[in-house]
């Protein structure tokens, strides 16, 4: 009690420092809760990766650009190849805008991977696409692309103008399987060759076509060495492996994270500053009855602790009130991201306890040079304080 009743002495004061403090952990929350949704998504991306070597045509364009199916009978014979299979992977609307990852069909033969693929696939309900599928319009269906499309098992989804049975529906897998739809492979072929421009389409035959060819090494093999294989025995194509990959979508977390320390440290300045500030004329105020405290016995050890704890109180007032705001903006900015199906933001237990931990150690911290200076005051001379 006496620690709030000296911080409500200046009651405008406190409050505007602990507003300080407030916008610096808001911001630590916020962006926070950001970088956990990225790293998330890291750590998601490379699991469903796995070994993989992914060649697609050097064109570029994310699976825009075709690729003959009779490449994956010359990747497989690579030495280090030990499968190979092709597949359609597009966006389900290229011309599409939204936040997040994008919708993505999938078009590839059930059982091509030859047990390889160890991602670990759920099916909240319904099955799995089976070899019996081929040829069928039917779909499974990522966690996320089913929620937002408010569609279940035995309902209808459509895919660029064509009706699909849905068969199977995922469960959130927190990356890339979520915003897709496997479908079997002749049917995607067929979907694939619709949109391309004409000009392209014409020239192309839709069971010869594949956008990329997925290659598992054999066990033990160096997969930048057969990437480079694969590269040099294949015409016109380029690889992405899994060390590559996790070199592109790192790249995300760690310009988060200097985001992360860039916010930090503006709330560490600003809140510190304000608290340096406040304790500061709080001591110049209390000077003679810290006079009074020293020359009753009082150590100087507890004219700091009691500054300082003071100050603590101060960065922990002002952490609550910034997670709490923080909590406000994740809810709200998850909502906003319902209409692209993507939660935007990962607030966890650990991230709103490092702020608050933050934001009291940031006080006790900045209340300390005041403290100190406290401490070290003359009794007779502070008593004599005017």
């Amino acid at each position: 009690m006496a620690l709030l009743r000296n911080l409500g002495r200046r009651k405008l004061r406190t409050a505007l420092t602990i507003t300080g403090i407030t916008i610096g952990i808001w911001a630590l929350v916020v962006f926070g809760a950001l970088a956990t949704k990225i790293d998330g998504l890291v750590v998601g991306a490379h699991a469903y990766f796995g070994e993989r070597v992914i060649v697609s045509s050097a064109a570029g364009g994310g699976g825009m650009f075709p690729l003959p199916i009779s490449l994956v009978a010359r990747a497989a014979a690579v030495d280090g190849v030990d499968v190979a299979y092709g597949q359609i992977e597009t966006m389900i609307d290229h011309l599409g805008h939204q936040i997040g990852l994008a919708d993505e069909m999938i078009g590839y033969v059930p059982g091509s991977d030859a047990g390889r693929d160890d991602f670990p696939y759920r099916y909240a309900s319904g099955r799995a696409l089976v070899p019996a599928d081929e040829g069928t319009n039917v779909v499974v269906l990522g966690a996320e692309i089913a929620r937002k499309n408010g569609v279940k098992v035995g309902g209808t989804f459509s895919i660029r103008g064509a009706d699909f049975t849905v068969v199977g529906i995922l469960e959130p897998t927190l990356t890339l399987p979520d915003s897709q739809a496997f479908m079997p492979l002749t049917v995607a072929q067929v979907l694939y060759l619709k949109d391309l421009p004409v000009d392209v389409s014409k020239a192309l035959v839709a069971r010869d076509t594949i956008t990329h060819i997925v290659v598992y090494p054999t066990p033990g093999a160096d997969a930048a060495a057969l990437a480079a294989r694969l590269e040099a025995a294949l015409p016109d194509v380029t690889t992405v492996t899994a060390s590559e990959f996790d070199e592109s979508v790192g790249s995300i977390a760690n310009l988060l994270g200097g985001i992360i320390v860039g916010v930090g440290l503006i709330s560490l300045v600003v809140g510190g500053l304000s608290v340096v500030n406040t304790m500061a004329m709080s001591v110049n105020e209390r000077t003679r009855e810290i006079g009074i405290k020293r020359a009753i016995g009082g150590t100087r050890r507890r004219i700091v602790a009691e500054l300082v704890a003071e100050a603590g109180v101060i960065g922990l007032i002002g952490g609550l009130i910034g997670l709490a705001l923080g909590a406000v903006a994740v809810a709200v900015g998850n909502q906003a991201g319902e209409d692209s199906g993507t939660a935007l933001f990962t607030l966890t237990a650990g991230t709103a306890l490092a702020s608050l931990v933050f934001a009291t150690v940031l006080g006790m911290v900045a209340g300390t040079i005041p403290a100190v200076h406290a401490a070290r005051l003359d009794p007779v001379q502070a008593l004599r304080y005017e």
